[in-house]
């Protein structure tokens, strides 16, 4: 079992869509950044990332390479799955906490869930977001940006065993191959 932590952070900015968790969230403003900025989906990549060892998403995807540039974070979630599959990992589960002071985000938190697990290609109840304002404290309490905190849990497949033993403990060899029974 493999533990890994994520954390990032977007200033607001003028003339770009908010997009958090591959939702296009309502807003006057959106976040900065080299990609569409999606703050949840970094923080949830780099957590996994972290996990198994693969370093941070600059490693995998730096905002100096115009390949991209304004890319939707959720198909670069879609390749750290494919990194985490390379290595035999399996996605137990993700947290998330985003911070926001503004905009209200509950209304769009289950999109964010269904989002996120269908590029990983897991479940829903693998995946938890939920949101939080620091009451007006700090850079997303004064609305200058959006952070996001993540969590997640992954195992290596070669730690699991498969039980092929019948349930009476009786092999049906009709099919048998040779095998040392």
């Amino acid at each position: 079992m493999r533990i890994g932590t994520g954390y990032d952070v977007h200033r607001f900015a003028e003339n770009r869509d908010l997009i958090i968790g591959g939702v296009k969230v309502p807003y006057d403003k959106g976040l900065l950044g080299h990609s569409d900025a999606d703050v949840l989906v970094h923080a949830v990549m780099d957590s996994l990332l972290g996990a198994a060892a693969l370093g941070d998403i600059g490693r995998h995807f730096p905002d100096t390479d115009d390949a991209y540039k304004g890319v939707s974070s959720i198909e670069l979630l879609k390749k750290v799955k494919q990194l985490l599959e390379d290595k035999l990992y399996i996605i137990e589960n993700i947290d998330a906490t985003i911070i926001a002071q503004k905009p209200k985000l509950s209304p769009y938190l289950g999109q964010m869930v269904k989002n996120i697990a269908d590029a990983l290609a897991i479940e829903e109840d693998q995946v938890n977001v939920k949101a939080t304002t620091e009451e007006g404290l700090g850079f997303t309490g004064q609305e200058l940006g959006i952070a996001v905190n993540a969590v997640s849990l992954i195992e290596n497949m070669m730690n699991y065993q498969v039980d092929v033993t019948p349930m009476d403990n009786k092999r049906d060899c009709s099919n048998c191959n040779g095998c040392s029974r």
